[in-house]
């Protein structure tokens, strides 16, 4: 058996506070785009698209978005939550070398496509699918990637110009960093502890959480 795969998948990090800022290889960028754009999808569609966000001011403007979307968030918590969730870094947009916007275009592949008729989130998930394999990809060659997901859709799509029948699905930040921590963010933050895989195994029927 080869263990490098689960090895990425382990060790995989969704990273804040690590990036170094740091250029990425040409070649190293693409092998990770291509990794994302070999990802399955719903009839062969591919929805996706990348945006690759280098503009240090759109960056910026994006994370002036991000910070007050933090204190809408934080305004809604209190006691140890609150002082919890003050510790948490919750992007990396100034300190990435790069960010990544993933799209997702619902008309991509036609009206009829293949496979989509019975769920229409399945180009959704397609697009999720690409974004795992840009991250395991990026995590094999020693980069971090930090999802944001503090951000209103209506914004980012203004601030970058993206169509208003596109959804921008992941605002991704990008690049090198010191080290992957060995406990993700928020289980060493205390914000929540993961379950055990006992929990979420059913075996042929739906069974309540005990």
């Amino acid at each position: 058996m080869d263990t490098d795969l689960y090895d990425v998948i382990h060790r995989r990090r969704d990273v804040r506070a690590q990036f170094t800022g740091a250029p990425i290889p040409d070649e190293v960028l693409h092998r990770v785009l291509t990794a994302a754009h070999a990802a399955p999808s719903v009839g062969l569609s591919q929805p996706w698209d990348f945006v690759l966000v280098r503009d240090p001011d759109l960056r910026q403007e994006f994370h002036r978005h991000v910070e007050r979307e933090r204190d809408t968030f934080a305004s809604t918590l209190d006691g140890e939550a609150a002082e919890r969730f003050a510790r948490i870094k919750i992007d990396g947009v100034r300190e990435s070398t790069l960010s990544i916007v993933v799209t997702y275009d619902p008309e991509r592949g036609g009206p009829a496509v293949l496979g989509r008729h019975a769920i229409a989130d399945a180009g959704l998930y397609s697009v999720c699918l690409a974004i795992q394999n840009l991250w395991l990809a990026a995590s094999a060659e020693r980069l971090g990637v930090g999802w944001v997901s503090f951000y209103r859709e209506p914004f980012l799509r203004e601030l970058l110009g993206i169509p208003a029948t596109i959804r921008p699905v992941a605002w991704l930040c990008l690049g090198p960093v010191t080290h992957f921590e060995q406990t993700p963010d928020l289980e060493r933050h205390g914000w929540r502890q993961r379950r055990p895989l006992s929990a979420a195994i059913h075996q042929d029927r739906w069974r309540p959480s005990v």
